[in-house]
C-alpha cells in the first residue's frame, strides 16, 4: 500500500507543477462581441477594427487558428493596434505556441501596460516555459493592481512551489480559499503541498474537504490518509469508500490501491493473517454501508444489487453489483456473470459496464478470463 501511495504522490506532484503547462482555466475571454458567424475577409480591404472584431469573435467561439489569421491581418493594417496584439497573444497561447504568444503579449503590454488579462496570460505562458522568476514578476504586477484576482493568486501558488517556496505556495492557496472557499483545485493543491511538507495533520482535513466536494484526486489521497492513519484515525473501511469514489472518476491510483488491498484480503503476497483479516472486515463493512444509500430497503441475506434488480431498478442494480463484487462479494460476482450472459430488461447481454468489470477482475485473478 505504501508503494502505491508514494508513486501516486510523485505523479501528482508533476501534475501540480504541470498546472502551468495545462492550465486549469482557459485564457481570459476577449470582450463580448457579436456572436454571428464572421464573414469571409480574405482578399477584402477590411479595416483593422473590423478584422479585430472578427478575430475576437472567432476566439470567443473557440477557433484560435482562424482568430490568429484575422488578428494578424488587423496588425498588418495597423501595427499599433494594441488590442489586436493582445488578442493575438491569447490565440497563440490557446494554440500552444508559447514563444510567439509571449512575444505578442509583451509587445501589447509595452503599448498598454494596464492590460491585466494579457499580463496574466503572459504569466501562464512563462510558467509553461518554466521561466519562473519572469512569471512571478508578471503575477506580482497583476496582484498589485488586483489583489483578489484568483487566477493570478492560484498560479502564484504553482510558481512559488516550483521555485522551492512551499510556504509561499501554501500562503497563495490559502488566500485563494479565503476569497472563494469553493475553489477545490486550490484546496487540493494546498493539501498536496502540505503533505509534501510533511504537515499531515493540516493536509488531511483539506484533502477530505476537497474529496467531499467531489475532487477525484483528493478522494484518492483522503483514502490514503485513512489507510495509513495520516492526520486522522486509521480506517480501512473509510479508505475503501474514498478509493471507490476516486476510481469511479477515473483515478488509476485508486484502482491500484483497491487491487492491492483485495490481494491482501485474499491472502496473497506477503501479508499475514492480521492484515488479511483487517482487509476482509473492511470490505465487508464497505458492502454493508452501501445499503445506507437506499434507506427505503432493509438489508437481508441477498446482495443490495440483487434486491434492486428484483425491484426493477436495473441501472442502480448494475452499479451496486459492480461495487459489491469489487468489494469481494461472490454472490454479486455470480449475479453479474448471469446478467452478462442473459441480460434483463434494461440490461442487455454483454453489457459494457459489466464487461469492463469482468476484464479487470480477470486481470487481478479474481475470476477466469473471458472466453
Amino acid at each position: 500500500m505504501i508503494r502505491t501511495v508514494s508513486r501516486a504522490l510523485l505523479l501528482l506532484v508533476f501534475a501540480l507543477l504541470g498546472c502551468a503547462t495545462a492550465p486549469r482555466s482557459t485564457p481570459p475571454s476577449p470582450p463580448t462581441v457579436d456572436s454571428r458567424p464572421a464573414a469571409p475577409f480574405e482578399g477584402q480591404e477590411a479595416s483593422a477594427s473590423v478584422l479585430l472584431e472578427r478575430g475576437q469573435t472567432l476566439l470567443a467561439r473557440g477557433e484560435p487558428a482562424a482568430a490568429a489569421t484575422a488578428l494578424r491581418a488587423a496588425l498588418r493594417r495597423d501595427p499599433d493596434l494594441a488590442a489586436a496584439r493582445a488578442s493575438l497573444g491569447l490565440a497563440l497561447y490557446a494554440l500552444g505556441d508559447l514563444d510567439a504568444a509571449a512575444e505578442e503579449l509583451r509587445a501589447a503590454l509595452r503599448r498598454q501596460p494596464d492590460a491585466l488579462d494579457a499580463r496574466l496570460v503572459l504569466a501562464r505562458a512563462l510558467a509553461a516555459r518554466q521561466e519562473w522568476p519572469a512569471a512571478r514578476e508578471e503575477l506580482d504586477r497583476v496582484l498589485l493592481a488586483q489583489p483578489d484576482r484568483l487566477e493570478a493568486r492560484y498560479l502564484l501558488g504553482v510558481v512559488r512551489y516550483a521555485q522551492g517556496d512551499a510556504a509561499g505556495a501554501i500562503d497563495a492557496y490559502r488566500r485563494v480559499l479565503a476569497v472563494d472557499p469553493q475553489q477545490q483545485d486550490a484546496r487540493y493543491n494546498l493539501a498536496l503541498v502540505l503533505k509534501l511538507a510533511r504537515r499531515e495533520s493540516e493536509a488531511t482535513p483539506e484533502f477530505v474537504a476537497a474529496a467531499q466536494a467531489g475532487h477525484a484526486r483528493a478522494q484518492y489521497f483522503a483514502g490514503a490518509a485513512y489507510a495509513g492513519g495520516l492526520g486522522v484515525e486509521r480506517s480501512l473501511t473509510t479508505a475503501i469508500a474514498w478509493w471507490f469514489q476516486a476510481a469511479e472518476q477515473g483515478v488509476p491510483q485508486a484502482d491500484e490501491a483497491l487491487a492491492q488491498l483485495r490481494q491482501v484480503a485474499l491472502g496473497r503476497g506477503r501479508s499475514g493473517p492480521t492484515e488479511r483479516g483487517a482487509a476482509e472486515r473492511a470490505f465487508a463493512e464497505y458492502r454493508a454501508a452501501l445499503w445506507k444509500e437506499f434507506p427505503e430497503l432493509t438489508p437481508g441475506d441477498e446482495t443490495l444489487g440483487t434486491v434492486l434488480l428484483r425491484q426493477g431498478r436495473p441501472a442502480e442494480a448494475v452499479t451496486m453489483l459492480i461495487r459489491e463484487a469489487s468489494a469481494l462479494s461472490q454472490p454479486a460476482q455470480r449475479q453479474l456473470e448471469t446478467l452478462y450472459e442473459q441480460g434483463v430488461d434494461g440490461v442487455p447481454p454483454r453489457d459494457p459496464r459489466i464487461l469492463a468489470y469482468m476484464k479487470g477482475a480477470a486481470a487481478e485473478g479474481l475470476r477466469p478470463p473471458l472466453r
